[in-house]
């Protein structure tokens, strides 16, 4: 357990450690023993779950919420900041219930918000020294393009947006918020960390994927559902990136095909008629898009100015 060297004298840090759990009997006795070594208490968020994973977790030392029905990844995540800040936690590390998160790991993401050089730290896989056990090539490529998307839209240089592995200090607890409650919320959280101002980190860890109920018949759905939520975020943020260049594109081939028809002037006068009207509206939707985009992004510029000169922000 961290001792409480970096708060005033007489105080000590307490540190919990949360995790979702749905259906989780026979991992989560052994979870939660290990956390335990290294944070004063283990919140588990029981959602919806029709085995014994709440009573086994609570026997094994865990404080249980329980969820009457199931609300997903965000959902228990609000249940577990409502808690901690109830707590008065120092710092609030998050991880999955499955075993495939390593809870020695739990002191290494803590530091940097125990040493006051971060408020958000992300358990990474894909700095030097983290990794993943056997993880199957289509699952790093889907994290890879996610987590491209997401940095786009934000400007920052997160390496695994995707890790479920994090840690917050009390600071974080009280600033964050979010609506989502899928697995598109490790998305909606950095973005609103990085809309706050709040500092992010990465530590290498490795998550296990060999565990007896991994998550591979999610991943499908899952990476579909987070790729569209960063691909509607970025529209959001760059909209001259996301319309404005596809409207080239297509603003550039109807030009080509109007000109392909000046230059054919022989041919039947149908294909000339469709050929033209092709032309025009491809045309015509390039030009939409790139003004739609040239609009969104001066708006955005135009309320972002007044933001900063309401409230003062850099």
């Amino acid at each position: 357990m961290l001792d409480g060297n970096n708060k005033a004298a007489g105080e000590k840090n307490f540190i919990v450690a949360g995790m979702p759990m749905y259906n989780e009997e026979e991992t989560i006795g052994t979870v939660v023993t290990l956390a335990l070594k290294h944070a004063d208490a283990v919140i588990c968020v029981d959602d919806g779950s029709s085995d014994s994973s709440a009573r086994i977790a609570e026997a094994c030392g865990a404080t249980v919420i329980r969820h009457r029905v199931n609300r997903g990844y965000g959902g228990a995540l609000k249940s577990l900041f409502i808690k901690a800040i109830e707590m008065n936690a120092t710092a609030l590390v998050v991880l999955d219930s499955d075993g495939q998160h390593e809870p020695s790991d739990i002191p290494q993401l803590l530091k940097p918000i125990l040493d006051k050089q971060a408020d958000f730290v992300i358990g990474s896989r894909f700095i030097d020294g983290g990794g993943g056990t056997d993880m199957p090539a289509y699952r790093r490529l889907g994290i890879k393009v996610i987590t491209a998307a997401s940095n786009l839209s934000r400007d920052i240089s997160i390496k695994d947006t995707q890790s479920g592995f994090r840690a917050f200090s009390a600071h974080a607890l009280e600033v964050l918020r979010f609506d989502c409650e899928g697995m598109e919320l490790s998305l909606e959280m950095l973005e609103d960390a990085h809309e706050k101002q709040l500092k992010i980190s990465e530590v290498p860890t490795v998550v296990r994927y060999d565990v007896p109920k991994g998550s591979n018949f999610t991943a499908v759905s899952h990476g579909f559902t987070v790729l569209s939520w960063a691909l509607v975020s970025l529209s959001h943020k760059k909209p001259l990136l996301v319309l404005g260049i596809p409207g080239l594109g297509l603003f550039a081939t109807g030009a080509a095909m109007g000109l392909n028809l000046a230059q054919n002037v022989t041919g039947q006068i149908d294909g000339y008629i469709g050929s033209g009207l092709s032309a025009v509206w491809i045309g015509v939707l390039g030009l939409s898009l790139m003004a739609t985009g040239l609009v969104l992004q001066s708006a955005r510029g135009f309320l972002r100015h007044l933001i900063v000169k309401e409230f003062g922000l850099d």
